[in-house]
């Protein structure tokens, strides 16, 4: 199948729901050219959902990082949501859990985003 992503968006909050693995041959630059596209468009505010993530390698967790800090940069904002155990593992093993905020529940990770305007 190979890394697949799609968007819809809840309160002017763009929930991308990423599937498949995220590795550098799966995925390249699937993710980043995405965010980079509609925040080129005005939108801000990202919520990353991995419910569906089955893998992920050290170039996903760059690719991670990298639109992270694209997003912040530009005064945007990115959280995490559905974390697979693995994959919260190697964020916490990485320290990465402490860049980004991660969230168990989508309801909860979106009032995050409005309780900050």
């Amino acid at each position: 199948m190979g890394f697949q992503i799609s968007t819809r968006e809840l309160d002017r909050i763009t929930v991308v729901d990423a599937v498949d693995r995220l590795t550098l041959s799966d995925s390249r630059t699937q993710l980043r050219d995405l965010i980079h596209v509609l925040s080129g468009n005005g939108q801000k505010k990202f919520l990353l959902n991995l419910a569906g993530l089955e893998f992920i390698d050290s170039d996903g967790m760059g690719e991670l990082v990298r639109c992270y800090s694209f997003l912040r940069q530009r005064g945007g904002e990115m959280k995490l949501v559905h974390v697979p155990k693995k994959v919260q593992d190697l964020l916490e093993l990485t320290r990465l859990n402490t860049l980004f905020e991660i969230y168990s529940e989508e309801q909860t990770a979106l009032e995050a985003f409005r309780g900050r305007g």
